[in-house]
């Protein structure tokens, strides 16, 4: 997150995630926060307004619960760029009932495993999704994430720019999965390759 409120990112596709935390480990990076993890709910009002602006109203409870807001994105220097307006609350629960008091609904629940790296001003996170595994890379600048990424030997251009829920959203219509939530339950049972995400691994 820079100042300005802007937050810059890139992610990659890893079919294993130990390669990338041993070259982490080498380049001296900071473990910032253990892997730890995550659920996240995703609200929108009824009618789908916040989705349609490509905006995201997310309640996320890890080691602390913080309330999220972020506006539409855009390609900059090459990263994903987007407002992010983030703050902890007290408790999740509580903060789930005031949205709900408010008439926000639950759009999508989504949980993760997550790891935090920190290399030279950038932070590089290390995700297990229920469909794969990732690596997001968030720096002040695309110079940076770009300098970042290709010094952990990650392909600049495998780089992703969507979204995890865009990635659930596109896997939904190609394997034509029935439920709304991406969790680990779900996905029991269920393969998935890159070409059903529509990406390739990142590791060169």
């Amino acid at each position: 997150m820079s100042s300005s409120d802007k937050e810059l990112e890139v992610k990659f596709y890893l079919p294993a995630l130990f390669t990338l935390q041993a070259q982490l480990e080498i380049l001296g990076a900071q473990l910032v926060q253990p892997r730890v993890h995550e659920i996240n709910l995703r609200f929108d009002t009824p009618d789908g307004d916040l989705t349609r602006g490509y905006r995201v109203l997310r309640l996320r409870q890890d080691t602390q619960a913080r309330l999220t807001y972020k506006g539409p994105g855009e390609v900059q220097d090459g990263v994903r760029a987007r407002q992010e307006l983030e703050f902890t609350v007290g408790d999740f629960e509580t903060a789930r009932r005031v949205l709900d008091a408010l008439g926000f609904v639950v759009s999508v629940m989504y949980e993760k495993y997550r790891a935090t790296y920190a290399l030279g001003g950038v932070l590089v996170t290390l995700d297990e999704m229920p469909y794969g595994n990732f690596a997001e890379v968030e720096g002040p600048d695309g110079a940076s994430i770009r300098r970042t990424a290709e010094g952990l030997g990650l392909d600049w251009e495998a780089r992703i720019l969507d979204s995890y829920i865009a990635l659930f959203d596109r896997l939904r219509e190609r394997l034509g999965l029935a439920f709304r939530d991406l969790s680990f339950a779900n996905f029991d049972g269920v393969s998935v390759t890159p070409e059903d995400l529509g990406v390739q691994g990142a590791l060169t």
